[in-house]
């Protein structure tokens, strides 16, 4: 989608829009009716929500490409995800209202489980609770210590936490190392650009003195780095479509990504002020998820 031909076409107007987004709750026929979940249960809400809606089929990004929630969603809200491209990190630490700076770096991190020969066990360490993950985080934040950056390590929820690197001349042009699958080691850092060669040592060293800081940790006995990323400079959601929206969705991610493109977060769980409602009346776009 042009963005930029989109605002051209943009006009005033009152109506208002509830953008519902149900993640993952499509499935395959898996039992002897050869029926999918959603076909099995009995709906009657969702069925008289989708009488009252806009429904229908949605390519994220190309025929035969499976897209990651990112990108997914991205492309919901009208970006192009190949053009707009960001990693985990940067929606990691938005999602958690981590205050990043231009310069820094931020990665998407899981505590996993590796064996005796270091192959990855479990990718998501048991999907460690939340509060160990906290006490990890602080016990790695602790202790380990780098030349010429600052690390920065806070929790997410359950294994997942963020890693933001700060300093000079820091790049985000790196492979991750989770190999994505079990029963292989994770990988060793690398850059697929040139100068990326000071933060692939900084990863390296960190990845190091995680692995002997955690040594006898069970299940969290290592990490996987994902998403290296810096925040970029986007197109707002208001800008291009008009629209003044919030954004309440549960999932650290989500949040960070409704914030990148300019929407008002309301966390969920907080007591409605009368200000919340203020922002939910008036606004012309509400995304739930």
């Amino acid at each position: 989608m042009d963005l930029d031909f989109i605002r051209k076409l943009v006009k005033p107007a009152d109506t208002k829009i509830v953008f519902l987004v149900m993640d993952g709750l499509g499935g395959l026929p898996i039992d002897v009716n050869n029926k999918t979940e959603l076909e099995t249960a009995r709906t009657p809400n969702l069925d008289s929500l989708a009488s009252k809606s806009i429904c229908g089929l949605h390519l994220p990004v190309g025929s035969g490409i499976t897209s990651g929630s990112g990108p997914g969603h991205l492309s919901l809200f009208g970006y192009d995800p190949i053009k707009y491209q960001v990693g985990r990190g940067v929606l990691s630490a938005l999602g958690i209202n981590f205050d990043l700076q231009d310069q820094d770096v931020a990665v998407r991190g899981n505590f996993c489980t590796i064996d005796k020969d270091g192959k990855v066990l479990d990718r998501r360490a048991g999907r460690l609770p939340t509060e160990k993950n906290q006490d990890l985080c602080k016990l790695l934040y602790e202790n380990i210590h780098l030349p010429d950056v600052e690390i920065i390590i806070k929790p997410v929820k359950e294994h997942r936490f963020l890693l933001v690197l700060r300093g000079e001349n820091l790049s985000c042009d790196l492979y991750d190392t989770d190999p994505q699958i079990v029963g292989k080691k994770p990988l060793d850092p690398r850059s697929f650009l040139p100068g990326a060669e000071k933060t692939v040592k900084i990863i390296k060293d960190f990845t190091n003195q995680t692995r002997d800081i955690l040594s006898d940790r069970n299940p969290a006995n290592m990490v996987l780095l994902r998403g290296f990323s810096k925040k970029p400079n986007w197109p707002l959601l208001p800008d291009i479509f008009g629209l003044k929206s919030a954004g309440i969705a549960a999932y650290p991610m989500y949040r960070g990504l409704a914030k990148l493109i300019g929407m008002t977060i309301l966390e969920t769980g907080e007591t409605f002020t009368d200000e919340l409602f203020h922002v939910l009346r008036t606004s012309t776009l509400t995304y739930l998820l």
